[in-house]
């Protein structure tokens, strides 16, 4: 699946504010003191991931932008990482390219909002994949399950539990984990003799995000009404409760995400 240059605009910012700081200094002091670096950052997008990372590694980094959306990896290259900092892109469908794509030269594999879309048998070829050629991993911002909203509304909790049963639907490699893609994840890379390092990362949007709101309660009430479980009446409430609260002002969404990074031990 793809997604919009708009909406990976319009959450950036989030992403970034929301990114585990730990776990960030854990991988520059893995690399520190290295002149020269390659990463592949899988499902990239625009290069959000680079943006992120790439001020907390070493200069005389060299990024390969791994996407099957062509035209968000022109705008990535369009869009500045900085000084020292070398572009290239590669368009593959990663949902059954996965094995030439990790066999590409690199130091660090990284992605992010991407383990909770794919599928447990997917993953386990990724990690075994990736433990082969003794690659450290940065998987950020997958989604976990947890959703809180304020002001409360009584639909919320049914809301929830019908979104991350969606959230399990295939997105294009199998099944997808959704919210059970972090502790998989860790499981498995543990069992390939990794060091597994778990940090939240939780966006925690505010009326400065009325935007990015909107935008959420929208695509979560159309995931939603796919299902046909929770009663058409109720999820309109629901959808007219949030975005009434976000048009006022006092409306605040606590998203859970997980962030992982993995070192073959």
């Amino acid at each position: 699946m793809s997604f919009s240059g708009e909406w990976l605009a319009l959450r950036e910012p989030a992403d970034h504010a929301a990114r585990n700081k730990e776990l960030l200094a854990g991988i520059a002091a893995y690399f520190a003191g290295r002149t020269d670096l390659s990463v592949t950052d899988l499902a990239s997008g625009q290069g959000s991931t680079l943006r992120a990372v790439a001020k907390h590694l070493p200069p005389g980094q060299s990024w390969t932008l791994v996407d099957y959306d062509e035209a968000l990896l022109e705008s990535a290259t369009r869009l500045s990482a900085g000084d020292g900092v070398e572009i290239s892109t590669q368009r593959a469908d990663l949902s059954d390219d996965v094995a030439s794509v990790l066999a590409l030269p690199t130091d660090l594999l990284t992605t992010s909002a991407f383990f909770d879309l794919v599928s447990k048998p997917w993953l386990t070829q990724f990690v075994k994949e990736a433990a082969k050629r003794r690659l450290p991993v940065y998987a950020a911002l997958t989604y976990d399950g947890r959703m809180s909203c304020a002001p409360h509304d009584d639909h919320d909790a049914a809301a929830v539990a019908a979104f991350n049963r969606h959230q399990r639907h295939d997105k294009g490699f199998g099944p997808a984990l959704g919210p059970t893609a972090t502790e998989t994840a860790q499981r498995l890379f543990q069992s390939a003799g990794y060091k597994v390092m778990l940090g939240p990362s939780d966006w925690r949007l505010s009326a400065a995000d009325a935007d990015l709101q909107r935008q959420l309660i929208g695509g979560w009430h159309d995931a939603i009404a796919e299902l046909k479980e929770m009663p058409a009446a109720s999820l309109a409430a629901w959808r007219e409760a949030r975005l009434a609260a976000i048009d006022n002002g006092t409306a605040e969404l606590m998203v859970g995400h997980q962030d992982l990074w993995a070192v073959p031990a």
